[in-house]
């Protein structure tokens, strides 16, 4: 199924809208101290793809970030990557033989690969998985999981991880049509709120490194607030300061914040990579709520993303559906109202390469409530 394996530079990761698969992304981790790789490899259409039976191939690449966790033990981590998808039905036996494959170019003591799947959810195409209210119900237990994503495997080793690290579920805009029909296929409210702020005076500029201390203070506050483990200032530095222009997947981030008179009420990291913008973190004061600082961050971001030619819009993490019990449900309500359309991925899927360390890799995180780390 796959052929032309082989480790490449960083510097020459193909091109992709995802953000967390691009060299850029890789910079940013080197910069803070992770280790990385990349590989390329090659599969003919016809092997993974049902609708073709042309016999000409597809060059892919994969971003891996190496997680030391100890002096014994690592872990390879792949945020949202692969990028290149399969039919369904062969979507288990590429990854498998992909991991099979990446064994030569890993750590002796690595443990595990950690796939952080954006591939949309086999439950998320099935009308069965939708309640009268055409709410998505969710993904079904563990073992069913793994029971569909190892069909036709040969090791049937793929594991359902009990966590996701970045979000598996998202809202996607379509930006290419005009401003004024994305505005109008935002609900009434929001479009209210978007307009409200504007009326107030609520000014979006963009912050430079010499200004990061706002972003800073507003996003400690938010964090204390909701509760959320807090990033160094260095992170964040990085992220801003980070340069891949001279590679095929550079990126280009905004640091924008949301003024009333001089006093910052909201702000977000916007990062643009290929033909997508997506809202990466975000921050706001509890002051001054009243005045819908957020939306007119979010407006402007989507102008922003558009007018650098953009073709889509990812709101980047949102409950799975309006479940008030969700911890993420208010950045649903917030973010749903922006009129783009939710998507279901597949999540954070493992494979075992030494089961008892792995086993014992799991047991850790749960206890601990989750690996951390994109």
């Amino acid at each position: 199924m796959l052929t032309d394996i082989h480790k490449k530079e960083i510097e020459n990761l193909y091109a992709t809208p995802i953000a967390q698969q691009t060299a850029f992304w890789s910079v940013v981790k080197k910069r803070l101290g992770a280790s990385t790789l990349a590989v390329n490899f090659k599969s003919k259409n016809s092997l993974i793809f049902n609708v073709t039976r042309s016999e000409s191939s597809v060059l892919s690449d994969i971003s891996i970030i190496i997680k030391q966790l100890n002096n014994n033990n690592s872990i390879a981590y792949v945020p949202y990557g692969p990028e290149l998808e399969p039919d369904e039905e062969f979507q288990g036996l590429f990854l498998e033989e992909l991991s099979e494959s990446l064994k030569d170019f890993l750590p002796k003591d690595c443990i595990m690969i950690r796939y952080d799947l954006c591939w949309e959810s086999y439950w998320a195409k099935e009308p069965d998985c939708f309640d009268e209210n055409g709410v998505w119900i969710g993904e079904p237990a563990r073992n069913t999981q793994e029971m569909r994503f190892n069909f036709n495997t040969i090791n049937w080793n793929f594991k359902k991880a009990y966590y996701n690290i970045l979000p598996s579920n998202t809202i996607y805009l379509d930006l290419t049509s005009d401003t004024d029909v994305i505005l109008n296929r935002m609900r009434a409210k929001t479009r209210y709120n978007i307009g409200l702020s504007q009326r107030k005076g609520v000014n979006v500029v963009q912050l430079g490194l010499d200004n990061l201390d706002i972003w800073y203070s507003l996003y400690q506050e938010t964090a204390i607030r909701n509760r959320i483990l807090i990033n160094d200032i260095k992170y964040f530095e990085t992220v801003l300061s980070s340069n891949a222009d001279n590679t095929e997947s550079p990126a280009k981030v905004f640091l924008l914040a949301a003024m009333y008179d001089k006093t910052p009420l909201a702000a977000m990291f916007l990062i643009i990579t290929g033909h997508r913008g997506s809202y990466l973190y975000g921050a706001s004061s509890s002051w001054h709520r009243n005045l819908m600082a957020t939306y007119a961050l979010q407006w402007e971001a989507i102008k922003i993303s558009k007018a650098a030619g953009c073709s889509e819009y990812d709101m980047f993490g949102v409950s799975p559906g309006p479940d008030p019990s969700h911890p993420l449900y208010g950045l649903y309500k917030f973010k749903i109202g922006f009129g783009g359309d939710l998507y279901h991925g597949l999540g954070c899927w493992d494979y075992p390469l030494k089961l008892s360390e792995y086993n014992q890799f799991i047991s850790s995180e749960l206890n601990s409530q989750g690996f951390h780390g994109s």
